[in-house]
């Protein structure tokens, strides 16, 4: 797949980057000659120093033959003009990256296609609704929702007082009538890589185990694991950023007591203005004293969002030494996520991968509708619509020609979420969660064409 990247930016580089693992024909612009040197030097891609809005740089990256324009740069004017323009150059799709999430909500309102816009994605909004999902699931460190929760993934590390610790994938399986819920991946303490569970596969503690379940499968999986499903209503957070603003938004909408200490003191009187429901602290989120006078033992859940990686890493330690039970910390730097469960934060969110995840279901063949990595391992879930013509198509799912190395999790039907077993019917129109690693992921594809 041919594909043009405007930006180089965080999120530009980062998707590049992915891209060309993937050996992906990339193109990458941007008018900063640091940047387009770095990545020129960094990455197997071809660069194009200029700004994108530019009918000449658009030719030069012969615009006309690529399949996917992705507009990533800091400016959302910028990004849709961009896209606008490729579009009528002859690109065959495009995505904007955007801040204002009025133009998500009222997407079909306006008409973005007509005009040249395909996708509208906003990271900050991703990440604001990655932070809901995890205080809604709040004994797990990792989450994400197919079709408005038919389907939910959830990641958890196991203590020692699960109850399937020990006991293969099979025989957890019996531990219940109904089976709601299932494993899709493990990753063994203190290793790096990545295991699709089989039926004789062992559970071991401390082992990061991501599960796939229907509608009451979460409740299965709070009783098999240990864990205690906690009512979080008290959460507060560290910095008025876009995120912090959308997720306060969020939660004071369901209800949440919300605390946000903003250190600038003009933005946090217009935040107080913005969010009458919510109270609103000019301070230092580092300073201790701040937090103990603003009772953060109290608190359920402490969220750091501000646009320092340490700052917000160092703060959810604190809150956790404090005795708050569940910490969120937004990160830029990749390398960091790998440190969450050892260094003692609950769940580290990165706006760079929930972009990267959603743009990713464009670049996948096959009628792929949803996609996500896995934090910390070498995984994919992808959601799939059967067409008439697939492969899959009315065929057990014990009689297909599977890889070793992928899983099918789950089955979207008339939007109830099914845990399918061998001898479940795939029909068309079907919508399949599969979790496979990178080797498999072509062979996957080629069955739902």
């Amino acid at each position: 797949m041919k594909i043009i990247i405007a930006g180089a930016g965080e999120v530009g580089f980062h998707l590049a980057k992915l891209l060309s693992f993937e050996s992906q024909d990339i193109t990458l612009i941007d008018p900063d000659k640091g940047r387009i040197n770095y990545a020129d030097t960094h990455l197997d891609i071809r660069v194009v120093k200029g700004d994108a809005t530019s009918i000449a740089i658009l030719k030069e990256a012969k615009v006309d033959e690529v399949d996917l324009v992705i507009s990533v740069t800091s400016s959302e004017t910028t990004n849709i003009t961009i896209c606008v323009l490729a579009k009528q150059m002859g690109a065959k799709r495009t995505i904007a990256r955007i801040s204002n999430t009025e133009f998500i909500e009222n997407k079909e309102e306006v008409g973005f296609i007509k005009f040249g816009i395909d996708e509208l994605i906003s990271p900050e909004a991703l990440a604001a609704s990655e932070i809901g999902l995890l205080l809604n699931q709040s004994a797990f460190n990792d989450g994400y929702e197919f079709e408005n929760g038919a389907l939910t993934m959830v990641g958890t590390m196991l203590s020692k007082s699960a109850t399937f610790v020990g006991k293969t994938v099979k025989e957890a399986a019996k531990m219940f009538s109904e089976l709601h819920f299932m494993p899709i991946a493990i990753q063994r303490l203190g290793t790096q890589y990545t295991i699709i569970p089989r039926g004789d596969t062992k559970f071991k503690e401390g082992d990061q185990v991501y599960f796939v379940t229907s509608k009451g499968g979460v409740d299965e999986l709070y009783k098999l694991t240990g864990k205690v499903k906690e009512d979080i209503r008290k959460v507060m957070i560290l910095g008025g950023s876009k995120i912090g603003q959308k997720s306060s938004c969020y939660l004071c909408d369901n209800k949440f007591r919300v605390k946000l200490i903003e250190k600038d003191r003009e933005k946090a009187f217009d935040l107080a203005d913005e969010f009458p429901n919510a109270l609103i602290i000019n301070g230092d989120g580092r300073n201790v004293e701040l937090l103990e006078e603003e009772n953060i033992h109290d608190m359920d859940a402490f969220i750091a969002v501000t646009g320092d990686s340490e700052t917000n890493i160092i703060s959810c330690l604190v809150a956790k030494s404090k005795g708050v039970r569940k910490t969120i910390a937004l990160v830029e730097n990749m390398d960091y996520l790998q440190l969450s469960h050892s260094i003692g934060i609950d769940t580290l969110i990165n706006k760079k991968l929930l972009a990267a995840n959603a743009i990713f279901r464009f670049i996948r063949r096959g009628e792929v509708v949803a996609m996500t990595k896995l934090n910390n391992m070498n995984a994919e879930l992808l959601e799939f619509e059967v067409k008439p013509t697939s492969e899959v198509s009315e065929n057990r799912i014990k009689d297909l020609d599977f890889p070793r190395s992928a899983i099918i999790a789950g089955v979207i039907r008339d939007d109830e979420g099914v845990i399918p077993l061998g001898d479940f019917y795939i029909k068309a129109g079907d919508r399949i969660v599969v979790c496979c690693l990178p080797k498999s992921i072509k062979k996957i594809e080629k069955l739902f064409l």
